[in-house]
């Protein structure tokens, strides 16, 4: 074949208002057929293009999501950035937020943590919002009502409150949590009263209404800067998107 894919395409694109007005049965079926064989032929001998397409096409998707996301959080940036529902660890008056959605019984949740406690160790400057997501059934909703009854209760022993569920050997429900809580010095007693008191059934709304209007539908997910990152990232790319914000005021320049 004499032709290069560049040159196809420079003559496709200059045929094209020559060929937009012909009707669909324009092309005979021996041409069309024609036609097949030969874009499959070219194909065959070079299949990188297809590679170069599919790069492309994801690089497209990626943008748009994006865009979506940047939408979805600044229209919700008051929730998720200042709801009266959570506590921020870390450094609470850290120049970058990272807001996490998680669940105590998400096994990626869990397998994440150490990579955002490295970047806490290593980054002073940012602010850690506990967003509490219990998506995984009855027993996860169970310990997320003894986790907000032990912030309620004990604010300043919620970080080790949660990282020790996180990382527990045990599954989450509310006899595990009230034991941690226990041994951190919150009292059965309290956290019942607590939970009759004040159940939380508005910040379990809150949660699964902006998750709903962000398009998160798993844990851990995160929101840094004007975007919503999916899926247990990483400690490099939590990083990366926590520079950006500082350097172009985005979590993707």
């Amino acid at each position: 074949m004499g032709l290069n894919f560049k040159t196809i395409a420079a003559t496709a694109v200059a045929l094209l208002p020559a060929l937009m007005p012909l009707p669909a049965g324009a092309l005979d079926d021996a041409q069309k057929k024609e036609m097949g064989a030969f874009i499959k032929e070219y194909l065959l001998e070079n299949p990188e293009i297809m590679l170069e397409v599919q790069d492309a096409l994801q690089k497209k998707q990626e943008a748009a999501r994006i865009e979506q996301s940047a939408a979805a959080v600044s229209t919700n940036k008051d929730t998720i950035f200042q709801s009266g529902h959570d506590l921020a660890i870390g450094n609470p008056k850290g120049d970058v937020t990272v807001v996490e959605f998680f669940d105590y019984n998400c096994g990626y949740c869990r397998r994440a943590h150490p990579d955002m406690e490295a970047v806490l160790e290593k980054d002073k400057n940012i602010r850690y919002v506990l967003k509490e997501f219990p998506i995984l059934g009855p027993d996860s909703l169970a310990a997320h009502k003894v986790s907000d009854a032990v912030r309620k209760l004990a604010p300043e022993k919620y970080g080790d409150f949660f990282r020790a569920m996180m990382t527990s050997g045990e599954r989450a429900d509310e006899t595990s949590a009230i034991a941690i809580a226990g041994g951190l010095g919150v009292k059965e007693d309290a956290i019942r009263a607590k939970m009759a008191e004040s159940p939380n059934e508005a910040s379990v709304q809150e949660t699964y209404a902006l998750a709903t209007s962000l398009g998160i539908t798993g844990t851990p997910s995160y929101v840094i800067g004007n975007e919503m990152v999916p899926g247990a990232v990483g400690s490099d790319a939590i990083e990366e998107k926590v520079g950006n914000v500082r350097s172009c005021g985005k979590a993707s320049c």
